[in-house]
């Protein structure tokens, strides 16, 4: 907005210029970008001329503020490591099943935070596994069914709906057997740390350790580049294959009474909602049968088989 022609601005008035960039190269970038439209960035705190004296100044200021930003970076995530060394909770939300709870903090001022399991969240928990490694009468179901069904059932992430991905990283999180581990992350790039950099921290578990290596097990063996989505996603037939006529996404298994019934359901109905896609649910063996049927008619004729085979 700064940079439209003519700008509404004529300066930017900032009380460090740390509170502008903390990085040197970006800082120098947006300032170029504003002057070109004749906008000025001024700090009341590190005041500079407009001569070559005053951008050496403002570069000199804006690379002490990087260098202090990384440094108070590294004292605070120092503080925040020991921190997790004694049990304590860095985090703002706790992972799903369990609150943040204060504790008095022995030898220092103010309180501190601790996990601690919340009954009804881990009931949720609980049933996620369940449903992976039984399923429904004994039908265990994939990642993309167990979202759809909690969704259908009412059960949110609090508040929020189930999907595939927030269904993966519940079945993949070390907290639930035990061992909440923090700094594993790096927050600007998304990566994994090395190892060496975790800090391990023991909570009380809501999965027992056998339950928690048998899911991780299972979620090996359907891992895609292993095995084709298509077999692991789903114990039916066509899951992979078909594709919605109104709106171009997949159908998945869908399960209905508690299990009863089995549906091909829209990946968009199950991910954003029904009303987002006015597709409705397949009856399973219905679609099956026809699809057999239209095989055995259509593709395996006599003529077709001995093509393939000879």
């Amino acid at each position: 907005e700064a940079t439209l022609d003519p700008s509404p601005y004529e300066a930017i008035i900032v009380h460090s210029r740390s509170r502008f960039f903390r990085d040197l190269f970006q800082f120098l970038s947006y300032e170029r970008t504003l002057k070109r439209s004749e906008i000025k960035v001024v700090s009341i705190t590190q005041q500079t001329s407009d001569d070559p004296a005053g951008e050496m100044a403002r570069t000199i200021f804006s690379l002490f503020d990087e260098y202090q930003s990384k440094e108070n970076g590294k004292h605070t995530l120092r503080a925040m490591r020991e921190n997790a060394r004694q049990g304590y909770f860095n985090g703002s939300k706790p992972p799903f099943g369990y609150k943040a709870v204060e504790t008095e903090a022995k030898g220092r001022r103010g309180k501190k935070k601790r996990l601690e399991v919340d009954p009804a969240e881990a009931a949720i928990v609980r049933k996620v596994f369940d449903l992976y490694l039984v399923g429904v009468k004994g039908v265990p179901l994939g990642i993309s069914s167990i979202a759809a069904l909690l969704n259908d059932q009412g059960t949110s992430l609090r508040g929020q709906k189930w999907t595939r991905g927030k269904v993966h990283m519940l079945l993949a999180h070390t907290a639930y057997c035990g061992e909440y581990i923090f700094n594993r992350i790096a927050d600007k790039t998304g990566e994994t740390k090395p190892e060496s950099e975790w800090v391990r921290v023991a909570v009380e578990p809501i999965i027992d350790s056998s339950t928690f290596s048998r899911v991780q097990a299972q979620r090996a063996a359907r891992a895609p580049a292993k095995v084709p989505p298509r077999i692991v996603s789903s114990p039916t037939l066509l899951t992979g294959l078909l594709k919605c006529g109104h709106c171009g996404a997949g159908l998945t298994l869908a399960t209905g009474k508690g299990g009863r019934y089995r549906y091909y359901k829209c990946q968009t109905r199950i991910a954003k909602g029904n009303g987002n896609c006015p597709s409705g649910n397949i009856p399973m063996e219905r679609l099956d049968e026809l699809d057999l049927k239209a095989l055995s008619q259509k593709v395996f004729t006599p003529v077709r088989l001995q093509s393939m085979i000879y």
